[in-house]
């Protein structure tokens, strides 16, 4: 994201324009974007200020929800925030949505070692929004062996918070990814039957 983050100022701006454009229909206040973006509120605040000036978001009211403790129970509440939201008739979005969203942001390498850390990985797939296939059923498929779920579901969010966008995985132990792929399970089957790119194959599936 180098080049990108210096013809726009900064990584955060970067981050925070993607979660817009990706998400056009939605409303997003300091809080929220700090927290998918992984970006801190003050930096936000200040994207928000430089972002609102060029004018391509605008803010408004909207009501959340949000979990609150009561007497020790877990109560979801709404509540009204300041929000703000994609601009539609920006100038420039359509150039900025072919250049931001369009983009490579990650190289296969990079992503391959961020997953690594959730364990010992026999198997990578990526698709949708990596190759900008709109049907695909799933983003990643990961394979592995003794993966790790808070580790993989971190790491996950750390690459989602690079792109602008949650994205939908699904991963598997090598014997259970083995055994679906033998049966013709149809998840496994749309997966590999769609548009995809393997970025890492220890099983020779090939």
């Amino acid at each position: 994201m180098d080049m990108l983050s210096t013809l726009f100022g900064s990584d955060a701006r970067v981050k925070i324009m993607r979660l817009f454009l990706f998400n056009p229909e939605m409303n997003f206040d300091v809080e929220m974007v700090s927290r998918k973006s992984k970006v801190s509120p003050k930096m936000v605040r200040k994207e928000f200020s430089v972002l609102q000036s060029a004018n391509f978001i605008k803010t408004k009211i909207f009501y959340k929800t949000v979990e609150k403790k009561i007497r020790g129970k877990s109560v979801e509440k709404k509540i009204k925030s300041r929000g703000f939201y994609l601009n539609e008739r920006f100038h420039y979005l359509s150039a900025f949505k072919q250049l931001l969203i369009n983009t490579k942001t990650l190289d296969n390498n990079a992503i391959l070692r961020q997953l690594s850390k959730a364990g010992r990985l026999t198997f990578v797939v990526i698709s949708g929004v990596f190759t900008h296939n709109p049907d695909s059923r799933v983003d990643m498929l990961v394979v592995g062996n003794n993966l790790n779920k808070t580790s993989l579901i971190r790491t996950v969010g750390a690459i989602e918070a690079e792109l602008g966008k949650e994205l939908v995985y699904a991963y598997f132990e090598t014997p259970d990814f083995q055994y679906r792929l033998g049966m013709y399970d149809k998840l496994i089957r749309d997966i590999m039957d769609y548009p995809h790119q393997v970025l890492l194959d220890k099983i020779n599936l090939k």
